[in-house]
């Protein structure tokens, strides 16, 4: 491996850049990123230095949508939150509605992002 520097004033720097820098990262794989780099700083370090973390992140970006997807269905119909009730009584639907999104992200939070 070649390594190029960069002279900045009296210092020589390397010339590091990722090979995939387009990969953007959501909710998810930001807090993923935030829990490995404060809680996990050797990992974090180790694939920092690999260039795996963002193909990382985005996979656990992907894998927490794609739960979040499949859960909340579930938990609507479990907590009776319908387009009835929405039309009926709009503040019980949003309580309802917040409590499902909520009890997804926590267990998405505890089974992807800090595990």
């Amino acid at each position: 491996m070649e390594l190029n520097f960069i002279k900045c004033g009296d210092y020589y720097i390397p010339d590091i850049s990722l090979e995939k820098p387009n990969i953007r990262l959501g909710k998810w794989g930001l807090m993923r990123k935030t829990y490995l780099k404060q809680a996990q700083p050797i990992i974090f370090t180790d694939m920092v230095l690999t260039e795996t973390l963002f193909e990382h992140c985005a996979e656990i970006e992907a894998t927490a949508k794609s739960r979040m997807e499949v859960m909340l269905p579930r938990l609507m119909k479990t907590y009776g939150v319908t387009e009835q009730l929405k039309a009926e009584n709009q503040l019980e639907w949003i309580r309802r509605m917040n409590t499902c999104v909520a009890q997804a992200e926590e267990t998405i939070k505890y089974e992807l992002i800090y595990s």
